[in-house]
């Protein structure tokens, strides 16, 4: 009895950790999202006149700030925690498909890293990127999402050499995308 005990109360903890780190990606991910559409409202404000200019910047970067520090910082570390729990707890580390994941996982988190230093930058006035290439650079974090759940999810090489070819299909339409969004843009 005290076997099968065991094996129902480490499933469900296996099945709330699993829920609660998959929150926190989501969570995780909509800030990353979020913050980038905000550089990207905060660069075309700071090219505009005063006192519109002043306003809006302020009020981006305030957004900015609370979306970095309240939603996308603390949800990072809680999925690197919990993630870093499930795997210890299901010996993910002997998987190769954990593997791919891991390194996927540091591209994800150089971007994230990379995110807070242009939110940096921008709280001390300095603007170095257009709002193109920040439309660009936000679709960085698309690439990432898919290609780490088709990792998971699919698991072995043979689906994953399909997946890459969905993810460079999933590139060229989303370039497509942002070069229809500037054309249409411009007719406006």
């Amino acid at each position: 009895m005290n076997s099968i005990f065991a094996k129902d109360y480490f499933a469900m903890i296996y099945l709330y950790l699993k829920a609660t780190h998959i929150i926190f990606v989501v969570t995780w991910f909509a800030g990353l999202f979020y913050m980038v559409r905000l550089f990207i409202y905060s660069t075309e404000a700071n090219a505009k006149a005063e006192p519109e200019k002043s306003i809006l910047t302020k009020q981006l970067l305030l957004m900015q700030s609370r979306l970095w520090y309240i939603i996308t910082m603390p949800s990072a570390v809680i999925t690197l925690f919990l993630g870093g729990w499930l795997a210890y707890l299901m010996n993910y580390w002997q998987q190769p498909w954990f593997h791919v994941k891991l390194t996927l996982l540091v591209g994800l988190y150089t971007y994230h890293i990379i995110c807070g230093r242009l939110h940096n930058q921008m709280t001390k006035g300095v603007f170095k990127y257009s709002s193109k290439q920040y439309r660009i650079w936000n679709e960085i974090a698309t690439l990432f999402l898919f290609s780490i759940v088709y990792v998971v999810i699919l698991k072995n090489s043979l689906n994953w050499i399909w997946g890459v070819v969905g993810l460079i299909g999933l590139s060229v339409i989303l370039m497509l995308g942002i070069k229809l969004y500037k054309t249409v843009k411009k007719d406006d």
